[in-house]
């Protein structure tokens, strides 16, 4: 039964990650569209820390599902913040 439950959990929270990367569409989406919908400071400090959680993953926890998804998200922030900061400079010219 335990096995059943760590098996079902570990599903849930990588599609959970898979979710939380899709959320990040319709920023990326607006800033495409030269909408400035991300602020940069909020962003930063994401990348910052998702990065940090990566690391964690790779050489604290050992975890694939964990690297995955945390990795899933490093990639949404990275975009969105490139994204906005080139927006910013694009509107700024």
């Amino acid at each position: 039964m335990n096995d059943i439950f760590i098996q079902f959990l570990t599903l849930a929270y990588g599609l959970g990650g898979v979710v939380t990367f899709l959320g990040y569409m319709p920023t990326v989406r607006d800033l495409l569209k030269n909408k400035p919908s991300a602020n940069i400071g909020t962003y930063i400090i994401w990348t910052i820390t998702t990065l940090f959680a990566s690391l964690y993953g790779f050489f604290v926890l050992n975890n694939i599902v964990f690297s995955i998804v945390v990795n899933l998200q490093l990639l949404a922030c990275s975009v969105v913040l490139i994204l906005r900061i080139r927006l910013r400079y694009k509107l700024h010219k």
